[in-house]
């Protein structure tokens, strides 16, 4: 099989695989018709995080399964289906909450090493009862694609935030994540979502989903827009020290900071005295992405919640470089690319 891999910062390449097996009688096998490139993605592509080999990359995506092992019973070959792009075990008590951060043998990530890349043309999942579910009826690919990730994670980050009704909510960084996070925080009761990006294109963007374009500096345009009092909520779908420390001072006493944003691995400068005497409560999340799903699908099914216009490119797997290059460029144009094997 053909799948997408990393050898090194800045260097991708389309490398030939052997094809997966079943990963054990619980698992399964799917043809992968559709995967993305996130955000997140960029960290291994860009050096952030060290890799001991070549790495298959990718943690979303979506196909039809063609193998199952004797033990999956929620799903049959020919079915089309998505992928959590995170996995548990499925069998533990922290699975039995449909958050697979919470497995107790430890979650882990398609693409990271553990397990193999979504940017493939064949992936194996393990616990397939827990990590696929059918894509429902009315459902585009684009919107099953952004379950397996994005859309998840930005429900999540603005569902963590807890946002008064008729508050003020700042999002930093307006790539997928952060545009999904600012239609969350609208759907979910904020009167006003910021939307904080150096891009003007994407703050275009943002506004054209129904946030307020803002300057790229969160606590500027909070205190523009408060008339220095500080938001309710700030979501960090960036992950930065830079964002970091401008979401601790963007929000008001009292508020909260909704972090899903990838920080890298050197410690972050914490200003604990100034949390601890503003009252600041700080979340950091990893979207429990099959618990999400019973939310989001009826919502995007009723057309009450819209991810139009958060795919903005779609390319071959075969142009997986470009496809990273552009991605990495952070440009207006560029949000989210959609890969085809």
């Amino acid at each position: 099989m053909r799948s997408v891999v990393i050898d090194a910062p800045g260097s991708v390449r389309v490398d030939t695989r052997p094809d997966p097996g079943l990963p054990g009688p619980d698992g399964a096998v799917i043809a992968v018709t559709a995967t993305a490139i996130c955000g997140s993605d960029l960290h291994i592509y860009e050096g952030h995080f060290p890799m001991a080999e070549p790495v298959a990359v990718g943690h979303e995506a979506i196909g039809t399964v063609v193998d199952v092992g004797p033990e999956v019973t929620s799903v049959k070959a020919g079915d089309r289906v998505m992928v959590s792009s995170v996995a548990g075990c499925g069998h533990c008590a922290g699975c039995a909450t449909r958050d697979p951060i919470r497995c107790h043998t430890g979650p882990l990530i398609f693409g990271s090493g553990a397990l193999g890349g979504a940017q493939s043309e064949l992936l194996a999942v393990p616990g397939a009862d827990f990590q696929l579910a059918r894509i429902p009826e009315g459902l585009c690919d684009e919107e099953a694609l952004l379950l397996t990730d994005n859309l998840a994670t930005g429900w999540a980050a603005a569902l963590r935030a807890d946002i008064p009704a008729g508050g003020t909510v700042a999002v930093i960084g307006l790539g997928a994540v952060g545009l999904c996070a600012a239609q969350s925080a609208l759907f979910l009761g904020a009167a006003t979502v910021l939307g904080i990006d150096p891009v003007p294109q994407r703050r275009d963007r943002a506004a054209a989903m129904g946030a307020t374009p803002a300057p790229p500096s969160a606590t500027v345009a909070a205190m523009e827009h408060t008339g220095g009092r500080g938001v309710d909520v700030v979501i960090d779908a960036v992950g930065s020290d830079t964002t970091l420390a401008d979401a601790l001072t963007a929000v008001r006493a009292g508020g909260t900071v909704s972090v899903v944003g990838v920080h890298d691995l050197q410690p972050f400068p914490f200003p604990a005295l100034a949390a601890l005497v503003r009252s600041i409560t700080l979340r950091m999340t990893t979207a429990p992405v099959q618990q999400t799903w019973p939310q989001l699908v009826p919502l995007l099914q009723s057309g009450r919640l819209s991810v139009a216009g958060i795919f903005t490119t779609e390319m071959p797997l075969d142009a997986a470089a470009d496809a990273y290059r552009a991605v990495a460029a952070r440009s207006g144009d560029v949000v989210k690319v959609l890969l085809t094997p």
